[in-house]
């Protein structure tokens, strides 16, 4: 598969397995909205290594494994709502700005932020909100949990990519970050239901 690495491959086919046992199909489903969508999106169609795959899927397949529909979607949508809102951010016209002071910074500098980058972000948890009610119970109010938990995972990775991530002095790097990011994801949903 030309959107993974043949680590990644086995990491996927793990962390399918997982949610297929433990929500099934429509499980799988919300996965593959996740990975065809950010790989569609990705520039240049990077290959994710099986370190990505389980930074962005583990707290996913747990989530499956323990049945907690509503948290395996929030933390999908965390997911497909950073993913999103890295790539189509970066078509901005306007520089970045750093999420936790507004000053203009780099582009891909990690923590910077743009208009048309947390809308995309926005759009991508709205999908897997919206492929929540499509695919689980009929729940307006669930769907829209599982896309503001998206959006808070989004804003979340994005504050720490401004404070904890980074090549010198840091504490995490950005598979650190993005599994922090969804393990915020599913403990937003959690809370919000």
């Amino acid at each position: 598969m030309k959107w993974l690495t043949a680590a990644g491959a086995a990491a996927a086919l793990v962390v399918g397995g997982a949610t297929i046992w433990g929500v099934g199909w429509r499980g799988l489903a919300l996965l593959l909205a996740f990975l065809v969508s950010g790989s569609l999106l990705t520039r240049g169609g990077g290959r994710r290594t099986a370190a990505q795959v389980f930074a962005n899927g583990a707290v996913a397949a747990v989530a499956a494994l323990a049945g907690w529909w509503p948290v395996f979607a929030g933390t999908l949508a965390a997911a497909t709502a950073d993913t999103w809102a890295t790539e189509i951010g970066a078509h901005s016209r306007t520089p970045p700005r750093l999420i936790t002071s507004g000053a203009p910074v780099a582009a891909g500098t990690n923590g910077g932020v743009t208009l048309l980058g947390t809308a995309g972000g926005v759009l991508g948890a709205a999908l897997i909100g919206g492929l929540t009610w499509v695919l689980g119970p009929r729940d307006l109010r669930l769907a829209a949990v599982v896309a503001v938990a998206g959006v808070l995972g989004m804003l979340i990775d994005s504050l720490l990519g401004a404070t904890v991530q980074g090549p010198q002095d840091k504490w995490l790097d950005n598979d650190g970050v993005n599994f922090a990011m969804t393990l915020a994801g599913a403990g937003i949903a959690a809370w919000l239901t």
